[in-house]
């Protein structure tokens, strides 16, 4: 009787109320490839809405700062070349065009993020695609990174904290990565 009473109270709290054990939620697999963890994949999915509802203007701004830093990368765009002021640039119906095409592109890259082969096998044909675009090396591509950057700080404003901002690096660069390989393999053939 001793023992019955004993692993009833041992089932109990101290409240008299029944203890029951949590079970542990399974790890979620990461596809090793990637190179984010879980819980990093999951804050990049969610800010990354924020930065949806403003492709545009965050690829504008991308785009403003590339130029500002990478002048000579304006040559490589026949239909905004002529755009020498930050002004007329911010302005320009042909620059927001084509930053919501690049933003739309880093999106799909994104929200591939869920399936990496097809992550890995459109960022290889954008990548590929640049190989068309008179002039262009695969480094230019690298040039984006810091304009991304600072343009995503931009939009997320106070969200972006330095975790965000970890992420949101260690993504890009996965991203370029891919791209430049993209690039580099459609020389080879």
């Amino acid at each position: 009787m001793g023992c019955e009473l004993g692993k009833l109270a041992s089932r109990d709290n101290r409240n008299g109320a029944r203890k029951f054990e949590e079970p542990t939620p399974p790890q979620v697999q990461v596809d090793p490839r990637l190179p984010l963890t879980a819980k990093q994949k999951y804050n990049m999915m969610a800010s990354w809405k924020g930065i949806s509802r403003a492709m545009e203007s965050t690829g504008v701004c991308m785009f403003l700062k590339l130029f500002e830093e990478h002048s000579e990368l304006l040559l490589l765009f026949e239909k905004f070349k002529s755009l020498k002021s930050k002004e007329d640039q911010a302005t320009s119906l042909e620059l927001a065009e084509h930053a919501t095409t690049v933003m739309s592109t880093l999106d799909e890259g994104i929200k591939g993020l869920d399936d990496l082969d097809t992550f890995f096998e459109y960022l290889n044909q954008v990548g590929a695609s640049h190989r068309r675009i008179p002039g262009f090396k695969a480094e230019y591509f690298w040039r984006i990174e810091k304009p991304f950057l600072e343009a995503v700080e931009t939009t997320l404003g106070d969200r972006y904290t330095s975790n965000v901002e970890n992420i949101y690096k260690i993504t890009i660069k996965f991203i370029i990565e891919t791209l430049v390989k993209g690039f580099e393999n459609a020389n080879a053939t």
